[in-house]
């Protein structure tokens, strides 16, 4: 190249991505399919079934299931970012995706991972208004507010990871074409391009501390909050019936960050890389599959809403 060409320009740009995936251990695809296919399949028929009970029972109605609906939406989003290509590429053996296909999975991928950081954030402000202010709860949690914090959080994560996948879209991506994971992420993509990357680096560092670690603060205060609240609570009944307010939202949040604390902050030493995939797994598959489960099973106000439309189907039918 001259002195006016960059020391890339005479390298020819990769049009295609090779996902490895668990190429490494080919023994364990064969059983993958099918549990990633079941995962797949009671994900989006557990959150489409919290939606349509939030949207058709008048008992749900209420700020908590407002958000849960919200939060059922993205965990069918969010699994089909991930999972319909992974069962393709597991069932045919083609590992290949476009680099653009690649920057618009990482898009939505990424996009609704920050969308969940905001939404768990007011879903924790929802509970601590619940628990440490129950008498102010219905005037500073009322349908206008809710209706902001939900769009504020699904438009905050689609606008900051816009950037950074139009900046991507402009980086010459000439190495090699192989990235060892199961789906187009921010890191393994970037390690690809053989153009200037310290712009963009910059930028993701200072969007993902907006849009992951603000709202995991606010969500981490909430809960000393509410903890505190919780033990200043005289009866054990009454320490019960706080706790339960929250606890589902808890074991959420631990799962979803606790994952994610593994996966992009704690140092990468050779044991963590190769564990990397086993964690991504926990927050893309496992995490959207638990999400209706732990609602369902350990919530008395979505049982009962689906006793009562259960009640009303069968009725329905012997009409």
């Amino acid at each position: 190249p001259t002195m006016a060409e960059p020391a890339w320009s005479n390298r020819s740009s990769i049009l295609e991505i090779v996902l490895l995936g668990f190429a490494k251990v080919p023994e364990l695809e064969v059983l993958l399919f099918p549990l990633f296919l079941v995962a797949y399949v009671v994900t989006m028929a557990g959150n489409i079934l919290i939606m349509a009970l939030v949207v058709a029972d008048q008992h749900l109605h209420t700020p908590m299931y407002f958000f849960l609906g919200n939060l059922s939406c993205l965990e069918t989003c969010y699994s089909s970012a991930i999972l319909p290509r992974l069962l393709a590429s597991l069932l045919t053996g083609d590992r290949t995706i476009s680099v653009p296909g690649c920057i618009v999975q990482f898009y939505f991928f990424a996009s609704l991972a920050a969308t969940e950081c905001c939404l768990l954030s007011a879903m924790s402000y929802d509970r601590y208004l619940a628990v440490c202010r129950p008498l102010h709860y219905a005037a500073l949690m009322n349908g206008r507010i809710c209706l902001q914090l939900a769009a504020g959080s699904w438009l905050s994560g689609c606008l900051a990871t816009v950037i950074i996948s139009s900046l991507m879209s402009q980086l010459a991506f000439c190495s090699h074409n192989e990235i060892d994971h199961f789906f187009c992420d921010f890191t393994p993509l970037i390690k690809l391009a053989c153009s200037d990357t310290t712009l963009i680096l910059v930028l993701d560092f200072l969007l993902a501390s907006l849009c992951t670690l603000f709202p995991f603060l606010l969500t981490l205060l909430s809960y000393v909050y509410i903890i505190l609240t919780i033990l200043r609570i005289p009866s054990t009944s009454g320490r019960k019936k706080a706790f339960s307010i929250c606890s589902s939202h808890l074991i959420v949040v631990t799962m979803f960050y606790g994952t994610i604390i593994i996966v992009y902050m704690l140092p990468k030493s050779n044991t963590l890389r190769d564990l990397n995939k086993v964690f991504s797994v926990f927050y893309s598959v496992l995490t959207p599959l638990i999400n209706p489960l732990v609602y369902s099973l350990r919530n008395k106000e979505v049982k009962e809403a689906l006793n009562r439309v259960v009640h009303k189907c069968v009725a329905f039918s012997r009409t």
